[in-house]
């Protein structure tokens, strides 16, 4: 599979596992394989759907942070 996807994968999974610590790092890789902001937040829009919304409010946090801190470092 290409990083992108691998990395858009592996957000799912450990977004659903709750595993914050494992998803800011895996946040940072997904980006610098080249995904984008819009997709991460596709997928954490699936996670919501199938994993439930409690697990997408902790993504969505935690991405906004790591997003924020690359914004503002």
């Amino acid at each position: 599979l290409p990083l992108q996807t691998r990395s858009l994968l592996n957000l799912a999974m450990i977004a659903v596992l709750n595993r914050p610590h494992e998803l800011r790092t895996h946040l940072r890789g997904a980006l610098n394989n080249g995904v984008t902001r819009a997709q991460i937040q596709e997928v954490f829009l699936q996670v919501a759907v199938y994993a439930g919304m409690p697990a997408a409010v902790d993504s969505f946090r935690i991405a906004r942070e790591v997003f924020a801190e690359i914004d503002n470092p």
